[in-house]
């Protein structure tokens, strides 16, 4: 195994950096923002990656606290990976602002053809997240998007993975979220109608103030 590098000072950025600085890191938490993952869907995802760099990597953020591994039991039995809740504590709001640095430098066509699930679940929603809108109680909610399901919690105004029933779910495509957040006010207001929540209507109107979600 690689020696891990560090820049021993002791400033908060240095120490930040030597947790998430290395290459292929915030990548990988990218991914299981999405929901626990396999091994090879790790690989699959991240193209380029050595398959012993992941395998490291993914043992230092286990011992680190910040990801979990789970043994699936049969007929499953496999192993998958999830963000910890220290996780999604400590390194989303770190993702949360390096994707809203990142935005303006993407620039997908113009109908939002090749915006992936995982794309549209990050950029159209848990990019805009905004705790000061968070209900009182834990809350899950459900996002269908391109066809792939994302489950995900809000609980003491801190994201987390799904644990209950939703009680908002949305549906739309991935192309019209990446450009819902990244469009003008008149984009938005003609992408709205495409964007379907369903759910008790206080719940969706907390949703669409909570994600910006909202055509206003």
């Amino acid at each position: 195994m690689q020696k891990r590098r560090s820049y021993d000072q002791n400033c908060p950025i240095a120490k930040g950096l030597d947790a998430l600085g290395e290459r292929w890191t915030l990548l990988i938490f990218r991914e299981l923002l999405g929901g626990a993952r396999r091994y090879s869907d790790l690989r699959a995802e991240l193209p380029g990656i050595a398959t012993n760099l992941l395998a490291d990597r993914l043992r230092e953020l286990e011992e680190s606290g910040l990801i979990e591994r789970t043994e699936l039991p049969p007929p499953v039995a496999r192993t998958v990976y999830s963000m910890s809740e220290t996780g999604w504590r400590r390194v989303f709001p770190v993702l949360q602002s390096l994707a809203w640095f990142g935005l303006p430098m993407v620039a997908p066509p113009d109908d939002g053809a090749d915006a992936t699930p995982l794309n549209g679940f990050l950029a159209g929603v848990l990019l805009a997240f905004d705790p000061s809108h968070a209900p009182a109680d834990a809350t899950g909610y459900q996002a269908t998007i391109g066809g792939r399901v994302f489950e995900f919690s809000v609980r003491d105004g801190i994201l987390g993975p799904g644990r209950a029933a939703p009680a908002v779910r949305l549906t739309a495509g991935a192309g019209d979220l990446v450009r819902f957040r990244s469009g003008t006010a008149e984009l938005r207001r003609e992408l709205s109608p495409r964007l379907r929540f369903d759910g008790d209507a206080e719940a969706v109107d907390r949703f669409r103030r909570m994600f910006a979600l909202s055509a206003r």
